[in-house]
């Protein structure tokens, strides 16, 4: 047992988690990985059959992909079980294991061996997981064989489990045992870690079991279920833990899938096992055949995190790998080699200070030079952390313990302290995106492709806030055209803080929207989106009429399709169908980045040949529409705060979202369309009232100016299709429809004297009627008469006497001159008629705007009038016709007086112009809705009355129309006080009835007795029901139906005013389109219509008064000074948004909040101020005590006093290090810390070897070391001429050291180096290895490094500069399976002169040339390399020669490039021969350290940038 406890102590409770990362490499492309978004009301139809089939589907994949261990030979162990049981050697019992392993034949008599006695059988535990008595959140767990491909589990996670890609990895490690941390502190943390994941899109993954770190990050998850709604999207929480080591895991065993399975999470009886953590939404549950063994996971987990950070995520156009970030609480041991690990292999680190032992070690020593960080110092700090575990270390363990935090603390870019309140840190989530991003910073790239990456990174974070603070900073000056990209990726991601930023920072919409950007974005639309699902309608309908075999690629002219259907036909075509030769091009550039867009490349929308050309009208309307057919409100705002046009616009959408809004079937969506388009309508209402105020006359040419970039139409045509009431009720519109109504004449006319003008016109002469132009105003002009009867008010008025005279005959004819033969007031009728019938033609092929017949039908029929109008002719037509034959003369009469009702009707429509009567006629044609739907319910009661009263009084009756009498007829008169005659009886009468139904004219008598006298029916029935007919029908409907008037009437009233106004419009464009004279007369006006039609062929022209084509310059003018005001309205908007009293509370409850946190901070910085105070003290006393040391040292050295008289210093007290942050002594560390660092790594490359802890101070051969023992190595190689493998010294006793021995130069640069017992010492010191490890011979191995460099020149061959500073270029090498270039130069053939790896770059004939240029060239440096192949008996010596070319025509460097070798990608994969590239010399170049130390020499030399 208390091994056991000893085990759980160092692996369970010291939880080393492996991490993994990956390097910044050109990101590639992707597949697309995104699933699509579908409704919630759609995915609901599907669910149940969609849940079965996806579990039948897990059922049969995981057994077949997935399996487990089962340990198959039972060894019986020294040891028991916790239950006292006999257990194999895999900690299990003779019960739990197979039977064949109990009764084994194979392995008798053999020792157990997991690798030969676990064997691999197809899982039997996934499924989901059910807490019980806990939450009833449903998660997803799986048992894994420890060797299961990350791949296989990868492919589980993101297609059966469904989980969307992450944008971010985050691997949190620390302290598998219970520990406490400040309430503060667990309360930041647990909101940042929560808050980065939920923002971001990240996965975290935890050990996930229920205790330290894993239990803290699980309740951070749960509070966070628990304060959010569901909207804001699950935190996917991936526990990766041991199957063996699980509490009550027998529950998860279901060979098919538990779906769910049920566990209990039971800590009290847990023993030495762990439960599973009820907050992890998925569980990995790795399986190595044994029992109660920790740590079994941390292979697979490390694995899977390096696969998961090697994967591409493509999110809105961009394709990056998935960045991961290790975030350390608490810890121990293996947490310290989990950090080690993540730092050497670039992963970046956030260390939360103040969680205890290992955090806080790293924490403190931080910020330290390298050189200060000592085993001394380290030890003490174990002694303060780690108090109860401190007697346990060995001083193996302290070096070990030294070494690592030397490295870890040597590569600070990947280390990030997170301290509560300090540096304005307060949140995790902020440290650990600005550590991914300083880790990013840090790599090797140039300028652009580091910040590039940093701003991929940002946006697909959504983190704006981390991009304004980190990387739209002055270190960087972004260009507009750098951005497109990632505007692009904004944009399909729905990025609109993002948008903005890159607005703000000088994206301009007119230079990033192309021809093809355009097509990416609308190739990109979501395939729940409607606006996809009708383009995919079109493309299929080109494809059938094109008898294609595949689907047509999309193109412009389609989406204009599907717009003008959005839009109405009264509006063009906004893409026209493009000629092959009109494809336009851009001139603009980007960095070399790969950005994938469903298989496109980003880069490749913006490289073009010159030559800028404009394709569209208006690139801002394209992206507005873009935005507003998805739904997307806040961009599509974005958008049309940069528009021009922008009333047109805002009606425009809002045209397009209710038109959208009818077809969506998701009732959610639907509602926010509506909502949005009244958004956009409120815009153009709030802009359109900004003109009127400033300027009214150039505020109504607005409404009526054609605008070319919304398919030649205007605003008040697109406000009329939208049907936007409140933008057409306007003030502002209504006084221009006004103006138009009245024509030429003066408003303030009164009514009364337009109609004396009309019926005595001499009275225009005399100045009764005053006119607007003052042309007009001169009497006895003929143009007074002609302007007074082309006014639309004067048509209307004219038109209405007409047509009153046309009824009156109409009734005279029919009431009194209605003779056999029509009379000449009836041929007048006739004509009248047919006048009437000539206005509806040419209203009907009336057609100014070229919308064809087909359309113009559509909208005539459209009118309800108008329907009225051609029904009425109709049936006059009818009644005519009859009336003409004799034999039906009086049928005819009948049909026209009901034609006489319809023509009656057609009155209430002319009455719609009156402000009076008008709104009235709206709720009387409202409430004609009301009683249709009323008379359904009202014909049940009346129908199931009537038949049972009918079926109870009469039997047998035949005759149909008695039939509907007593059925319907006298059922309905009930309603209205008419009660039946013989329902009780007492009005009972033979002689008012007919006893058989054979008088027509009686109605058939009830039921009666034997005699006939009396009634034999139920009269206490038939008054019953009676009762109960009147009851519900009388009282109970009719006051519904009254109630249902009274809420229609006051629901209509108060909109009543919008519609009147609205529908004004339309009769007032109907008579300002009519031609002046009434009927009968204006058939005259119709045969003028007919020869300028068809004889003069002159086409339909609307009047400029409703669409006036403004001129270039005027427009433009026109749309600065709306686009100006547009500003103003916007400016309004925020600052009545800052008045509004919700805003005000929340700004005060954020300045409130922020004092919380900055005395919160005060506090701390307080605390911190004593501490700061404190520390210099200490450390003043620690100097003057180093000072007074090295004085008595000193004078005892020289002879001054003696022994016993000279001053004794008490021992230096063991301060604690003050807080680097707070000290007032932060050194800058110089790289190298004096020593070799690479020469001292401990893992050592290509070989499963460890090498020696050996921390700084004790590099030196001269410090004491006793403890050191490193181990031996060396590589056999294949290469005849290198030295023995050297495990003993005899076989190199033949070697001569410090000379040169043979053909091998065994000199050092640095003197003459030590040999002990046969073996030389490495002259920079230890190096943790002893041998020669994978280098060819002991002592020096030398190499040459030639430093090709030329002047980085431009087009016009002019040196290019930076910072004053000339640029040069080097020539460097690179394998294809390597992620670093190198100096063309290495190690030689002994005898040869040039590098081998340089002479597979240069042909043979340029050998003798190149060497020729090496003597000529000059010598930079010569001496040892630190390079990680170094050992204790073998290490790396160079000589640095640069060749520098100064003119760019000079021979030599055009031979050099003519004889370098140039390969196919293909052949340099498959032969791994070298390529070579000229690179821009620069601090950032993407070289070995080493290299890059030798090329800043250069850089030196020639006094160029670096």
């Amino acid at each position: 047992m208390e091994s056991l406890d000893r085990r759980r102590t160092g692996s369970e409770q010291e939880e080393g988690f492996g991490v993994q990362s990956r390097r910044a490499t050109d990101l590639g492309m992707v597949p697309n990985l995104r699933r699509s978004n579908s409704s919630l009301c759609k995915s609901r139809r599907f669910l149940c059959s969609f849940s079965s089939e996806k579990q039948e589907n897990l059922s049969s994949w995981i057994p077949e992909n997935i399996k487990k261990k089962e340990c198959v030979y039972f060894v019986e162990s020294s040891k028991l079980s916790d239950a006292g049981k006999v257990v194999c050697a895999c900690g299990y019992t003779h019960e739990q294991h197979l039977e064949v392993a109990i009764k084994p034949h194979t392995f008798q008599g053999k020792e157990w061996d997991p690798k030969k006695h676990v064997q691999e059988m197809p899982t039997d535990a996934f499924g989901d997981i059910v807490f019980t008595d806990l939450s009833q959140k449903v998660g997803k767990y799986v048992r894994v064989s420890q060797d299961t491909p990350s791949s296989v589990i990868y492919q589980l996670m993101t297609q059966h489990w469904g989980l969307d890609v992450p944008n971010l990895l985050i691997s949190v490690t620390g302290g598998a045992k219970n520990f406490n941390m400040k309430l503060r502190l667990k309360s930041i943390f647990r909101r940042g870690l929560v808050k980065v994941a939920q923002t971001t899109g990240a996965w975290i993954i935890t050990g996930g079991s229920h205790t330290g770190v894993m239990k803290q990050v699980g309740e951070a998850v749960r509070d966070f279920s628990l304060s959010s709604s569901c909207k804001e999207g699950e935190v996917i929480t991936i526990g990766v833990a041991t199957w063996g080591t699980i509490h009550n895991r027998e529950g998860l065993i279901h060979p098919m899938g538990g779906f769910p399975a049920e566990y209990m999470l039971d800590e009290e009886g847990q023993g030495n096992l762990t439960c599973l953590d009820s907050n992890h939404s998925h569980f990995i549950l790795v399986d190595d055949g044994t029992h109660g063994q920790y740590g079994v996971e941390i292979p697979l987990r490390t694995k899977l995190e390096k696969f998961i950070s090697e994967q591409t995520k493509e999110r809105g156009g961009v394709a990056i790998k998935i960045p991961i970030v290790c975030v350390v609480l608490e810890g121990g041991p293996g947490t310290l080699h989990t950090i080690y690990n993540a730092i050497n292999n670039g992963t970046p680190c956030v260390i939360v200070e103040g969680s205890g032992r290992v955090a806080d070690v790293i924490a403190q020593v931080a910020t330290l030079p390298v050189s200060e960080i000592t085993i001394s110092l380290i030890q003490q700090k174990l002694s303060i952390f780690f108090q109860e575990m401190f007697e346990t270390f060995t001083e193996n363990q302290i070096v070990e313990w030294t070494k690592k935090i030397q490295d870890i603390v040597r590569r600070r870019q990947l280390l990030t302290i997170f301290r509560e309140g300090k540096d304005g840190q307060q949140d995790v989530d902020v440290a650990i995106l600005q550590a991914l991003l300083k880790a990013s910073r840090s790599q090797d790239h140039f300028g652009h492709e580091n910040w590039d990456h940093q701003l991929k990174l940002a946006v697909a974070w959504n983190r704006v806030d981390i991009a304004r603070s980190e990387i739209f900073t002055d270190e960087w000056q972004w260009k507009p055209a750098d951005l497109h990209p990632m505007m692009t990726a904004a944009l399909i991601s729905n990025k609109p803080e993002f948008v903005r930023l890159f607005l703000e920072n000088g994206v301009r919409l007119k230079e990033f929207v192309t021809w093809d950007t355009l097509l990416c974005l609308y190739e990109n639309l979501e395939p729940s989106c409607l606006f996809h699902s009708k383009l995919q309608k079109v493309l299929a309908e080109e494809q059938r009429l094109a008898y294609a075999s595949a689907t047509p690629r999309l193109h412009m002219h389609h989406v204009a399709q599907v717009l003008r259907e959005l839009l109405g036909d009264s509006t063009q075509l906004l893409y026209p169908r493009p000629r092959y030769t009109d494809r336009p091009r851009l001139s603009m550039t980007v960095p070399h980045i790969k950005l994938n867009v469903q298989g496109v490349s980003l880069r490749s929308l913006y490289k073009r040949s010159t030559g800028h050309v404009t394709f569209t009208i208006d690139p801002v309307r394209d992206l507005l529409i873009w935005a507003v057919i998805q739904n997307h409100r806040e961009l599509a705002g974005i958008i049309w705060a940069q528009s021009q046009d922008c009333t047109a616009a805002a009606l425009a959408c809002s045209k397009i979202l209710k038109e959208l809004s009818k077809e969506e079937e998701d009732t959610d969506s639907s509602e926010e369309m509506l909502a949005l388009a009244d958004e956009f309508e409120h815009r153009a209402v709030g802009v359109f009232t900004e003109c009127y105020r400033k300027d009214e006359e150039r505020a109504q040419k607005l409404l009526v100016r054609v605008s070319e970039a919304w398919g030649k139409t205007t605003c008040l045509q697109l406000a009329l299709e939208a049907k936007d009431m409140k933008f057409v009720s306007h003030g502002g519109i209504q006084a221009f429809l006004t103006k138009v109504w009245w024509g030429q004449l003066c408003v303030d006319n009164g009514l009364w004297r337009i109609i004396l003008c009309m019926l005595a016109f001499p009275l225009l002469f005399t100045g009764f009627i005053s006119f607007r132009e003052k042309r007009l105003q001169a009497l006895c002009r003929p143009a007074r008469v002609r302007a007074f009867f082309n006014a639309p008010v004067v048509i209307f008025h004219m038109n209405i006497l007409s047509y009153f005279a046309f009824l009156c005959l109409f009734a005279y004819v029919l009431m009194v001159d209605f003779q056999p033969s029509p009379s000449w007031c009836e041929y007048l009728i006739y004509l009248w008629l047919f006048s009437l019938v000539c206005e509806e033609t040419r209203q009907l092929f009336y057609d100014p705007d070229g919308c064809g017949l087909m359309k113009m039908a559509s909208l005539y029929f459209s009118d309800f009038w108008n329907k009225l109008d051609v029904g009425a002719i109709l049936l006059f037509i009818v009644g005519l016709t009859c009336r003409l034959i004799p034999a039906t003369l009086y049928p005819g009469r009948i049909i026209l007086s009901l034609d006489f009702i319809m023509f009656c009707l057609r009155l209430m429509h002319i009455f719609t112009i009156s402000k009076t009567l008008g709104p009235k006629i709206i709720i009387v044609k409202r409430m004609m809705k009301d009683v249709f739907f009323f008379l359904f319910l009202l014909a049940v009661w009346v129908v199931s009355f009537g038949v049972a009263k009918q079926a109870i009084l009469i039997h047998n009756e035949s005759r149909v129309d008695w039939i509907f009498r007593g059925v319907v007829y006298h059922s309905y008169l009930t309603i209205f006080g008419q009660i039946p005659t013989y329902i009780d009886g007492v009005n009972f009468s033979m002689d008012q009835c007919s006893p058989n139904g054979t008088d027509p004219y009686k109605p058939k008598c009830p039921e009666s007795d034997w005699t006939g006298q009396a009634p034999a029916f139920p009269e206490w029935l038939t008054v019953t029901l009676l009762c109960l007919y009147l009851l519900f029908a009388n009282i109970l409907l009719l006051n519904l139906l009254i109630a249902m008037f009274n809420y229609t009437f006051q629901e209509v009233q108060e909109h009543t005013d919008q519609i009147w106004k609205f529908q004004r419009h339309d009769l007032i464009e109907e008579y300002h389109g009519r031609p002046p004279a009434p009927p009968p007369l204006i058939l005259l006006s119709h045969l003028q219509l007919l020869i300028k039609r068809i004889v003069l062929k002159i086409p339909a022209k609307r009047h400029k008064q409703l669409k006036n084509k403004l001129e270039k310059n005027e427009e433009t003018a026109l749309l600065s000074w709306e686009l100006y005001l547009k500003e103003n309205y916007l400016q309004n908007q925020q600052y009545q948004q800052k008045q509004r009293p919700e805003q005000k509370i929340q700004d005060i409850s954020e300045k409130v909040d922020t004092m919380v946190d900055l005395l919160d901070m005060d506090q701390v910085k307080r605390s911190g101020s004593t501490d700061q105070r404190l520390a210099s003290l200490e450390e003043q006393v620690t100097q003057v005590t180093r000072a007074l040391h090295w004085i008595v040292t000193t004078l005892k050295d020289s002879g001054f006093g003696s022994g016993a008289g000279a001053l004794t210093l008490a021992p230096q007290r063991a301060f604690d290090e003050p807080d680097a942050e707070l000290s007032i002594r932060r050194k800058v560390e110089e790289p190298g810390d004096g020593y070799h660092v690479s020469a001292r790594h401990l893992l050592y490359p290509n070989a499963r070897i460890m090498r020696f802890p050996v921390p700084n101070e004790k590099v030196p051969w001269a410090a004491e070391f006793l403890i050191y023992d490193p181990p031996f190595y060396t590589a056999e190689k294949d290469v005849a001429l290198t030295d023995p493998v050297g495990d003993t010294a005899e076989p190199l006793s033949k070697i001569s050291y410090n000379v040169v021995d043979g053909p091998t130069d065994r000199r050092s640069f640095h003197g003459v180096y030590v040999v002990e017992y046969g073996f030389p010492l490495n002259p920079m010191g230890r190096t943790g290895l002893r041998g020669r490890g994978s280098l060819s011979w002991f002592g020096p191995n030398h190499t040459l490094q030639p430093v090709v460099t030329r002047w980085k020149r431009n087009q016009g061959g002019a040196i290019c500069r930076k910072s004053v500073r000339k640029m040069l270029e080097v020539l460097v090498m690179k394998l294809p399976r390597s992620e670093h270039w190198a100096l063309p130069g290495g190690s030689r053939e002994p005898g040869e002169m040039l590098p081998r790896k340089l002479k597979r770059v240069l042909r043979q004939e340029f050998w003798v040339a190149f060497e020729t240029l090496l003597m000529q060239g000059t010598e930079v440096y010569k001496g040892y390399v630190d390079d990680p192949r170094n050992t204790d008996n073998a290490w790396i010596e160079t000589v640095a020669v640069s060749i520098h070319f100064q003119d760019q025509n000079d021979m030599e460097l055009k031979r050099l490039e003519e004889n370098l070798h140039t390969h196919d990608p293909k052949e340099l994969t498959r032969d791994l021969k070298l390529s070579t590239e000229w690179q821009v010399v620069d601090r950032r170049i993407p070289l070995y350290a080493n290299h890059k130390t030798i090329l800043q020499k250069v850089a030196s030399l020639f006094g160029a940038h670096f």
